[in-house]
């Protein structure tokens, strides 16, 4: 499965949002209202799906789910 199915899969079953509503390029607070909750959510699971670990300095960055995308193809593929 691609990064950004799998982190489509994370997403819609952490936000109660229709999967029409997801767009990659949204901001994730302002166009998703993703909540620091969510937030905790959201990360907890990449790093369990990816194998990785992100660091609260990296997560900070991330403002949209293209950014999130950016990040995990630069940790997974090298």
């Amino acid at each position: 499965m691609e990064i950004e199915e799998k982190l489509k899969k994370i997403v819609l079953e952490i936000l109660d949002v229709p999967e029409s509503e997801l767009d990659f390029d949204s901001p994730l607070r302002e166009g998703l209202g993703v909540t620091s909750v969510d937030v905790v959510e959201i990360l907890a699971d990449i790093e369990n799906q990816f194998d990785i670990e992100v660091p609260e300095e990296d997560a900070e960055k991330f403002r949209t789910m293209n950014d999130i995308v950016a990040y995990l193809k630069e940790k997974t593929e090298g």
